[in-house]
């Protein structure tokens, strides 16, 4: 019987992904991340529950009845307590691990990115350096042998190379999450297991329902997590209100049409909130942090024949010579047919078959061959 550590958000996909691991022989033990500050609100499990194969692990229990905070998204409290009820429903061990420290680092990385004029990711750092980081230390500590999500993406083994399975798209090409993963270390993915990746969303929710879970129809999670609906920009001058980053919002052909309050409240692509009427649709072409600039323009404007990656990923053994592949820019873009090109320093060229749109930097782009993941880096 493995030992399964599963991250278990309160959702309906991580609820679901317990039952299915304990119908499949494995011993689950149940971890909610604790992302935000303290606060009096408590997430308690029974003492009966903080145990593996009967005993107490005394190095566990100082994480029970870890304070959890408000936050929405998929750390709040609400979100601690369906997920203790889940863990109760199961009869499995469950934790709060406090790792807000961790977390700091992400929240860190969002400011400093909008700040600089890039547009971040903060749900694949969290991925890389918490979900498929952090845990496996966790996990090592209590001697499990996977991690597990709930995340829609898939891994099939490969007979030539045992020790690293192939990450592949999910079956509902509408949730498929293999974007968000393609920063994991390439070393763990023998130890991950992704038990929703091979059913639809509608599926998840019918089994939820067949087993009685009171998640079953529970939204899913569609904002970061520490930041409220629509207010990264006001997150971002809370965090650094040091510096002002307003600036002027300026045509591609030069000319002044408006002022911003600062570079932190726009990303590539962006058509709404330009504070500009001009007439007809304009989007967000260019941001220059050093002269603190909005450039703005026509949808054509925006057309890109390639990018240049940097810190790149590999899930499968890295490239040396130019490959072709499909390349995705947006978590929910479309990929699309694309040459890769390796360069030295860790970095690559993606040179696109025809011009793609909303090429952002900050944003990752990802190479796939078909539905596998082959690799990623960071747009500079």
């Amino acid at each position: 019987m493995a030992r399964v550590v599963l991250a278990m958000s309160g959702g309906v996909d991580s609820s679901v992904a317990a039952h299915l691991l304990i119908e499949s022989g494995h011993q689950v033990i149940g971890v909610f991340m604790r992302h935000g500050s303290a606060t009096p609100t408590v997430c308690t499990t029974s003492e009966s529950q903080a145990t593996l194969d009967g005993e107490p692990d005394t190095d566990l229990m100082p994480l029970l009845n870890a304070p959890l905070a408000h936050k929405q998204g998929c750390c709040s409290a609400a979100d601690a307590e369906d997920a203790r009820r889940v863990a109760d429903q199961m009869d499995i061990p469950f934790y709060a691990l406090n790792l807000q420290a961790e977390f700091s680092n992400i929240i860190d990385y969002f400011v400093d990115e909008y700040a600089a004029g890039r547009t971040p990711n903060p749900c694949v750092m969290c991925n890389n350096w918490i979900k498929f980081g952090r845990l496996f230390d966790y996990a090592d500590s209590v001697n499990a042998d996977y991690v597990a999500t709930g995340h829609y993406a898939r891994l099939k083994a490969v007979e030539c190379s045992p020790d690293y399975p192939t990450l592949r798209r999910g079956k509902d090409s509408d949730k498929d999450q293999s974007y968000v993963l393609f920063g994991i270390a390439r070393k763990y993915l023998s130890r991950m297991l992704l038990p929703v990746g091979k059913y639809r969303k509608a599926e998840i929710r019918e089994l939820a329902r067949s087993i009685g879970l009171r998640v079953a129809e529970k939204k899913d999670s569609q904002e970061i997590c520490f930041v409220p609906p629509g207010q990264h920009a006001e997150f971002v001058r809370q965090q650094r209100p040091e510096n002002s980053r307003s600036g002027d919002i300026v045509t591609t052909n030069g000319e002044v049409v408006g002022q911003h309050a600062g570079i932190e409240g726009f990303t590539i692509g962006q058509r709404k909130g330009l504070g500009v009427a001009l007439g007809e649709p304009r989007f967000v072409v260019r941001i220059e942090p050093e002269t603190r600039r909005i450039i703005i323009g026509e949808k054509s404007d925006l057309a890109r024949a390639e990018l240049t990656a940097h810190q790149t990923n590999w899930l499968t053994a890295p490239p040396v010579d130019p490959f072709p592949c499909c390349a995705q820019i947006r978590y929910n873009g479309s990929a699309q047919p694309a040459i890769a090109h390796p360069l030295p320093d860790n970095r690559m060229r993606i040179v696109f078959d025809e011009p793609t749109y909303g090429v952002a930097p900050g944003q990752a782009v990802v190479c796939y061959t078909d539905n596998q993941v082959l690799g990623g880096g960071w747009i500079q």
